[in-house]
């Protein structure tokens, strides 16, 4: 308690918090000693936050953080909750308790709620300006979702100076408590065990209660009877008080008939020798639980009020029962121990019991507690075919969801399938539960919706939802072939014009994200032709036209046809949050804009995202996908240092949900491609290493860059030339029967090219020809990228020098150190000419740096450096700038003043081929990433300054933009 004060022998002031665990078995002293801890905490002032864990409430969702948290908030208004909370009300406040969940609410995802407590409790440790102590006893019996909040939070403890105190009963732990066995084994360290009292200790206790008399022998007995239990030494030093025994040997047997008496059948014995009554009273709260009103106590019971008031004044007698007040200003009862309360509940004969379930779930609901307090009662119930049961179930589940907690609705809901419910609303629960196994389980969800399908009832629109739901569940299990032909079928058996067009349009994306899809370039005509014929009238509409904007930049298409569907689709609004829709459309939509060069509207609706997601609480794959997604964006803009941030922070929420997930597969491709450009190799293959790309096992789905070539890219910048030319053949030919070739997105034939350079200069040439076949004549290929920065340092990189000739092909870069900030990735120089062709009239393959050329189309002319391949591998993209002219620093004038525009970037830049042939997506791999020139451009997300802008000023998070999220410890950081 000093330490956590500041107080030490030295004077130093620095107050340190930390964990204490506590393990022992059953009456071993945990709770006394927790109980001195708490009063000895707030005798000096500190903020104490208690719970105890329930035998009968572990399955009740966060019972024991309402426990924690209630108290503080409980003499606050509603208005003056939210005050507190501020945005985080509608996402903890439901799981807390301390509002209902509003009707249609869309579910917080569980990790979102796990922040949102984080911020809570953080929030209350720094405004009470006190020590916070936080107690829990029983965690063996706390409900998953406390758990699994405070195992993480613990980490934290010590930075925030407050201590967490933990016991538990380590052999009742159960087996799927993993965060309970992490929290007592934190760092490696095992909890202070309890042990029992000896036999000094016993005789103390033992002469406090019965006098000073007692004599050796018979003290020895009382230790040898109770094991030197402490709660079995005091109950039998009070009940033989209540008898008036003598402590002497010669009542030794008398003091074995009332150890006998203090727990298992003796304890029983002596309860029903209190009249049925008192113990039906005992009965109805071991089923209820601790901390319940005695009003509803007393009608579980059957009993009167006076009835009631006289069984509890027995039971306080027979030190069974004890009265409270609780938070809410009632008298609630507890029993003394909750080893009595065990007793107790095992006692009472199973039908009873069922039914006192039964009695108790209905006074719950008719005392305004809620469905959820009365769930758990009807877990323990026989199914019977009630449509009341049923009704409270998906009720309960509901509640569950919107409180972030989809494990528990999982189980009321499984429930409610079992009673079962009549035979117009089976469709409906299993529909609910489908729904919410669906990240969970997703095998699970398809057989249940599949069913859920074949109810003969099932209403059109509810069949509508199924559809859409299970083509979701096909879709995250990769069964994307399955999902499309399961919209196909429905389409053609829809009567409603309106649905068969939501269903082609879940097709189409579905189709465009599968990998094994036989004919891509016929479902693009397809996809043409409908986009032609809608004009965005519903979402459907919009989020075909999204679709086609994406499927034109894909295939290079003009960057006006591009553009011009994806304002369509904006046109009107795309939220992404719609959980019937999903977020992928508005986010390609997104990278079609970043694609035709307005980056700074694609972040704007990235930023969008996140506002929203995080206002849900959704801080999962959706927030995993949109941070990664906007490092791909200040990627291909240059801002390499803000481009590892980003997706770091999306891999690392990736990695919190599981492996092998899409939202994990696009953070580590684009994390690798950062990180080459920054000339880390390194890093890269430890990444590459980390997550095990190396295997193999690329992802069944359409990821964005794709694996297979990011994998290429990184071997043949560690210098494994035939490794890298292989994959980066395998990934080119299969995107091929894509039709998706363009570069601008995935430069896999320039990455071959550099490849092949090493033993065939005329091959390499033709793949770098190829690449840029759209193109008048093949551009300068190193106009791509800019010279890899250092890390740390203050100068820029210079690469060291390889073998002098060939033989063993490029060595890996040598990595530099990285200069952060935005200057420290920029490109020294500018591009060549847009329309100048290569030395020698020979096709460019990607330099870096310095721009040098390797002329390879020369017959006997010189080849490449090896040296130089490994650097331009890893070269990252030059900074995508908008409204800005081909070739402005290759003329030699230095860089001009942008002209006065009113929308930003939002105009884009028109890519002109020197033959008049107009403007395509497909050029921006080789025209549209240029160096940022300084100076103030138009307004635009940075509040001011142009969103490309990467020179002089303050950092971009002073400027008012985005920023780069900061690097996430275990927990995310939720304070912020």
């Amino acid at each position: 308690m000093d330490e956590l004060f500041g107080v030490s022998d030295t004077g130093s002031p620095t107050r340190r918090g930390g964990v204490l665990t506590f393990a022992g078995s059953g009456g071993i002293g945990k709770t006394t000693l927790l109980g001195e801890a708490r009063r000895h905490a707030a005798d000096r002032g500190c903020t104490v936050l208690f719970a105890r864990g329930g035998e009968q409430e572990k399955q009740v969702p966060f019972h024991v953080m309402r426990q924690l948290i209630q108290p503080t908030f409980a003499a606050l208004s509603e208005q003056e909750r939210r005050d507190v909370l501020g945005s985080w009300h509608g996402i903890v406040a439901p799981a807390l308790g301390l509002t209902a969940s509003a009707k249609g609410r869309t579910a917080p995802d569980p990790q979102g709620v796990r922040d949102g407590l984080d911020w809570v409790v953080t929030h209350l440790a720094v405004r009470s300006g006190a020590p916070v102590v936080l107690i829990l006893d029983d965690a063996h019996w706390a409900d998953a979702e406390s758990l699994a909040w405070l195992a993480a939070f613990a980490a934290r403890a010590e930075e925030l100076a407050m201590l967490i105190m933990v016991a538990c009963r380590p052999d009742e732990i159960p087996s799927d408590a993993a965060p309970l066995r992490a929290l007592m084994g934190r760092q490696g360290t095992r909890p202070h065990e309890l042990a029992p009292l000896t036999t000094s200790a016993v005789a103390r206790i033992v002469r406090e209660a019965l006098g000073d008399s007692a004599d050796d022998v018979f003290c020895r007995e009382c230790w040898a009877i109770t094991g030197g239990n402490p709660f079995e030494v005091v109950e039998l030093g009070m009940k033989g008080r209540d008898r008036g025994l003598k402590p002497h040997q010669d009542n030794i047997p008398q003091l074995r008939d009332l150890a006998s008496a203090v727990k298992g059948s003796g304890l029983i014995e002596r309860l029903e020798q209190l009249g049925p009554s008192t113990v039906r009273l005992a009965w109805a709260a071991a089923v209820l639980g601790n901390a319940v009103p005695i009003g509803i106590v007393g009608g579980v019971a059957a009993l009167g009020d006076a009835q009631a008031a006289d069984a509890i004044d027995q039971l306080h007698n027979a030190r069974i029962l004890t009265v409270l007040t609780s938070v809410q200003r009632k008298e609630v009862v507890e029993f003394f121990h909750p080893l009595i309360a065990t007793a107790v509940y095992r006692s009472i004969p199973p039908g009873v019991r069922v039914g006192m379930h039964g009695m108790a779930a209905q006074a719950l609901v008719d005392d305004g507690h809620g469905p959820t307090s009365a769930a758990r009662h009807l877990l323990e119930m026989h199914p019977e075919g009630d449509p009341w049961v049923v009704q409270q179930l998906r009720r309960a589940a509901r509640e569950s969801f919107s409180a972030g907690a989809p494990d528990a609705a999982r189980r009321y809901l499984a429930r409610a399938l079992r009673e079962p419910p009549e035979a117009e609303h089976r469709a409906e629960v299993l529909f609910e539960l489908g729904s919410a196994n669906l990240l969970h389980d997703p095998v699970t969800t398809i057989n249940q919706l599949r069913t859920a399908l074949e109810e003969p009832s099932t209403a059109p629109e509810l069949r509508e939802a199924i559809t859409y739901r299970l083509a979701q569940a096909l879709g995250h299990t990769g069964q994307l072939a399955q999902a499309a032909e399961l919209l196909a079928e429905e389409a053609r058996h829809a009567t409603n014009s309106r649905t068969r067009l939501r269903m082609q349009a879940e097709q189409f994306k579905w189709n465009s994200v599968r990998v094994d899809e036989e004919n891509s370039p016929a479902r693009s005509r397809l996809l043409s032709q409908f986009a032609k014929r809608i004009v965005g009238r519903g979402l459907a509409e919009r989020h075909i036209l999204g679709l086609r904007a994406w499927d034109a930049a894909l295939r290079g298409e003009p960057v006006g046809t591009a553009l011009e569907y994806a304002e369509q689709a904006l046109d009107g609004g795309m939220s992404w949050i719609d959980q019937d829709f999903g977020f992928e459309v508005p986010a390609v939509v997104a990278l079609t804009l970043m694609y035709c060069d307005q980056p700074g509207r694609a972040e704007e609706l990235f930023n969008t995202a996140i506002m929203e997601f995080e206002a849900k609480g959704w801080r999962g794959a959706h927030l995993s996908f949109v941070y990664t997604l906007l490092g791909y964006i200040r990627y291909r803009r240059g801002r390499l240092a803000e481009a590892e941030d980003f997706v770091r922070n999306g891999l690392q929420i990736a990695d919190r949900i599981g492996h092998d997930i899409p939202a994990q597969w696009y953070a580590i491709g684009t994390l690798i491609e950062t990180l080459l450009a920054r000339g880390d190799v390194a890093e890269a293959r430890q990444v590459a290493r980390t997550y095990k790309l190396a295997d193999g096992g690329f992802p069944k789905a359409v990821v964005y860059p794709d694996p297979q070539a990011v994998w290429g890219k990184l071997l043949l910048a560690q210098g494994r030339i035939e490794e890298a030319e292989h994959h980066l053949s395998t990934a080119g030919k299969r995107l091929d029967l894509r039709g998706t070739r363009n570069p601008s997105w995935s430069p896999w034939q320039l990455d071959l090219a550099l490849a092949q350079v090493t033993h065939d200069t005329e091959l390499a040439a033709a793949t770098a020809a190829e690449a840029g076949r759209a193109r008048p004549r093949v551009r300068s290929l190193q106009r791509d990228r800019p010279r890899p920065a250092r890390r740390g340092g203050g100068s820029r990189a210079r690469p060291g020098r390889g073998p002098a000739q060939g033989g063993r092909g490029p060595p890996r870069p040598v990595p530099g150190r990285r200069r952060t900030g935005a200057r420290a990735d920029r490109p020294r120089d500018g591009p060549a000419h847009p329309g100048r062709p290569a030395p020698g009239g020979a096709a460019a393959l990607p330099g870096h740096g310095n721009r040098r050329r390797l002329r390879c189309g020369r017959p006997g002319g010189p080849g490449p450096r090896p040296d130089r391949l490994g650097r331009a591998a890893s070269a990252p993209p030059v900074l995508l700038r908008a409204g800005e002219p081909d070739g402005r620093r290759a003329r030699g004038g230095a860089p001009r003043r942008p002209g006065p525009r009113q929308r930003g970037d939002r105009q884009g830049t028109a890519h002109r081929f020197p033959d008049g042939r107009g403007t395509a997506v497909r050029g921006l791999h080789q025209t549209g990433h240029r160096p940022a020139r300084p100076g103030p451009g138009p307004r635009g997300l940075s509040g001011g300054r142009d969103p490309g802008h990467e020179g002089c000023g303050p950092p971009r998070h002073a400027r008012g933009g985005p920023q780069p999220p900061p690097a996430l410890s275990s927990r995310t950081r939720s304070a912020r």
